[in-house]
């Protein structure tokens, strides 16, 4: 869960997100060092609704609801054959994005307390983060360690919820899309 350094996790916040573990072998060692979400216990993935309700409000009926609604959605693949930027920031493109923005504009819809990102950036830009808080050089670096590792294709099934516990995020449910 990109822009936010583990500093600013705080004990309750939740995000939903995919995993992408096909990622995995190509970004893990970056993403260790240089990204403040693997560090605090966030597996290699897209997010779907950061920050989501506090933990506090997650209960039957919003578990229920979500599930609901995921299941409305087909699964679906994601190719990644490149990287992009935003300031600081180095990650990977997920193509098409259009199934990503959906899920992530229908729980924002269902939730309109919980927009993107806080509402901190107008437009939703679904990405794996790799690096964070670096130079040029150094996301330059990546990017061409990185060139020979792609493109991989990920099957997306599930969108799980992760809370924050106050010192590592951990997995707390898994919501299967539809078939």
């Amino acid at each position: 869960m990109a822009d936010d350094s583990t500093s600013a996790f705080q004990a309750g916040q939740t995000g939903l997100i995919v995993r992408i573990p096909e990622a995995e072998p190509s970004v893990h060692g970056w993403r260790e060092r240089l990204d403040p979400s693997a560090q605090a216990g966030v597996p290699t993935h897209v997010t779907v609704l950061f920050p989501f309700l506090d933990e506090s409000r997650i209960d039957a009926l919003v578990s229920s609801a979500l599930a609901d609604l995921l299941s409305s959605h087909k699964a679906f693949d994601l190719r990644f054959e490149r990287c992009g930027r935003l300031p600081e920031v180095l990650y990977l493109v997920p193509e098409p994005d259009t199934q990503l923005r959906r899920l992530t504009e229908a729980i924002a819809d269902r939730w309109p307390e919980a927009p993107p990102y806080g509402g901190r950036f107008a437009e939703i830009v679904p990405h794996l983060t790799i690096a964070q808080g670096q130079e040029d050089t150094v996301l330059e670096e990546i990017e061409a360690d990185l060139t020979g590792r792609l493109p991989f294709t990920s099957h997306v099934s599930s969108v799980e919820l992760l809370v924050h516990d106050g010192t590592k995020w951990q997995k707390r449910a898994s919501f299967a899309l539809g078939e």
